[in-house]
């Protein structure tokens, strides 16, 4: 009884300082600069509502120009959103030689963040707190863990003297959980500032380390599905609830929202999410896994695709989903209604248009009296191939970490600013650089964290990458 309480004592003081990595372990100054403006942008609450993202943007601008950038190469590009915030975006050139004869390469994140609530945190979300190994805050991993490594990744190679041989591009936009309007006014206003052969977001993608931080997979984003909204609409004359009529209006509108409910888009695939499931049933067992391998060689196989979307995690990977999560109906509780509304979110498949799918929908609820309404200007966007370069730079990468790490081709079925990207014609690929346990994923949500040795680790991806995309 003893051997086994010492062999856990040992398993569990193993684990523990697998996770115990220290900030004050990493003395390089590089390290520490990095640290500093990860603690910096924390503490900016860049949230939809604050107006502090050019705060933010002209920090971020200023340590570029303590490195030796040219103010001609740091733009900090201001955006009024329409009814709403004040916002910006930063776009810093690194100069390259010309050498290559090719194109810039453009690196993506964003600076704005979900809010937080104070009241609902264990910790203060707008102060980088360190503890058991890991940090916390809101954005220290979406994204202002991308912002500061690529921010840290530029002014580096700056003190060390490097010139790429084509020039490197920084693109922070300013509100990527909202409205991403930077984003477009930076493709549709300010192309000249960040054209470039492709892009990599700091965004998407990333490692995942199992329960014990064992090293699973590297998955490099190169796809995203189109968020659209679409909006149903029932009206009519309404009247006096002590006299029902059978056109009441939130039951058309129930009717229409049930044939949604029980229909299934077909099954799609491309070579990414075929690449994606042959790779992922490596790591799955029984089931699950079987099913990812079929899918894999024949995506036709209907009892393959059938399990697939009894998970919520794989369903969207392999179809268009669209799915009720907003009701409007009603005006007095003594009254017929005589509007009803519903919001419908589609995550729609790469390459497939927006009034596809809302052709889809017509045809579904198939009744003249539910209006359907587009919301925005949703933008499709195709996936994006994979380049043998991309590939490389991340595979030398990750296996200066973790020899023969499996780098799995991936697709959000989330949204980032890749989308927007992809959609205007700049192939896009997702490399978020940090490792993380599924357990410890929290963007978005309560107490987000980021490893300490995981966010050290990533200064290091980012200089290999940019060495092996623009090096000699």
């Amino acid at each position: 009884m003893l051997r086994i309480f010492l062999v856990l004592a040992f398993l569990t003081l193993s684990l523990s300082a697998v996770s115990q990595d220290r900030s004050s372990d990493y003395t390089e100054p590089y390290q520490q600069l990095a640290l500093t403006i990860y603690r910096d942008s924390i503490a900016m609450r860049t949230a939809q509502g604050q107006n502090l993202v050019p705060k933010l943007a002209h920090y971020l601008a200023d340590r570029f120009r303590d490195a030796g950038f040219a103010d001609e190469d740091i733009q900090v590009v201001p955006f009024h959103l329409p009814g709403g915030d004040d916002l910006a975006s930063l776009v810093v050139r690194y100069r390259g030689d010309g050498s290559s004869g090719k194109a810039p390469i453009l690196f993506a994140a964003h600076m704005d963040v979900v809010d937080a609530l104070a009241e609902d945190w264990e910790r203060d979300p707008f102060t980088l707190i360190e503890e058991g190994g890991y940090f916390f805050g809101r954005g220290t991993s979406d994204d202002k863990s991308g912002t500061t490594l690529l921010t840290a990744a530029f002014l580096r190679l700056k003190s060390e003297g490097f010139v790429p041989t084509r020039d490197l591009i920084i693109a922070f936009s300013g509100d990527e959980e909202t409205e991403m309007a930077t984003i477009k006014d930076l493709v549709e206003n300010h192309r000249h500032l960040i054209d470039a052969e492709f892009a990599i977001n700091a965004d998407a993608g990333g490692g995942a380390l199992d329960t014990d931080f064992k090293p699973i997979s590297y998955q490099l984003q190169a796809a995203e599905k189109t968020y659209a909204d679409f909006e149903l609409v029932v009206r009519n004359p309404g009247g006096h609830s002590s006299r029902p009529r059978a056109d009441n209006a939130i039951y058309r509108l129930a009717d229409a929202l049930k044939k949604i409910q029980a229909f299934q888009f077909p099954v799609r695939y491309n070579d990414i999410t075929l690449q994606y499931y042959e790779l992922r049933s490596k790591a799955e067992s029984g089931r699950l896994g079987d099913a990812m391998l079929a899918f894999s060689k024949n995506p036709h196989d209907p009892a393959a695709a059938a399990i697939l979307a009894e998970y919520p995690s794989q369903v969207g990977i392999t179809r268009t989903t669209c799915v009720a999560t907003m009701l409007d109906a009603g005006h007095a509780e003594n009254a017929l209604p005589q509007s009803a509304k519903a919001n419908i979110n589609c995550r729609i498949f790469p390459g497939v248009a927006v009034d596809e799918i809302q052709s889809r929908l017509e045809e579904i609820i198939d009744d003249d009296e539910v209006e359907i309404v587009v919301k925005g200007n949703p933008q499709s966007a195709p996936a994006s191939e994979l380049r043998e370069d991309v590939v490389d730079a991340i595979s030398k990468s990750v296996h200066a970490l973790y020899p023969d790490l499996p780098i799995i081709p991936s697709m959000t079925t989330g949204a980032t600013d890749g989308r927007t990207l992809r959609a205007n014609g700049i192939p896009t690929y997702g490399s978020i650089a940090l490792f993380s346990r599924a357990e410890d994923s929290f963007s978005h949500g309560l107490n987000e964290r980021v490893l300490v040795k995981s966010f050290f680790d990533a200064l290091e991806h980012w200089h290999i990458v940019i060495h092996e995309l623009a090096g000699r």
